[in-house]
């Protein structure tokens, strides 16, 4: 499955109530290190369907979202488990990293 656009609409049903781990990317269109981490995501999308759901939240469009989790600096990931936020990351981070937060989460 691939990613899920997430928006305030969407939020409380596709993340807060979803009975698997979702991990959450805010990203943004200009940002550099966003478009670098898209096909990491992306990868661990389709690797992991039906296990993990994967969601994308542009800040730009989604600032109520972006401020209600204290979005400094992009992209940050969130991993959520049982409608709470387990795990944080802010940056570009590589593959194995990610996958650790998430199963971290489980």
């Amino acid at each position: 499955m691939a990613e899920l656009k997430i928006t305030a609409a969407n939020f409380e049903n596709e993340v807060l109530r979803s009975d698997k781990p979702v991990l959450l990317d805010f990203y943004a269109d200009w940002c550099g290190p966003c478009k670098m981490l898209a096909p990491v995501l992306h990868e661990i999308a389709e690797e992991s369907t039906g296990a993990l759901k994967v969601g994308k939240v542009n800040v730009d469009e989604q600032m109520e979202l972006a401020m209600r989790f204290q979005v400094s600096s992009i992209p940050m990931l969130v991993v959520f488990k049982d409608g709470k936020a387990v795990a944080k990351s802010v940056g570009y981070r590589p593959k194995p990293e990610i996958t650790a937060m998430v199963e971290g989460a489980r």
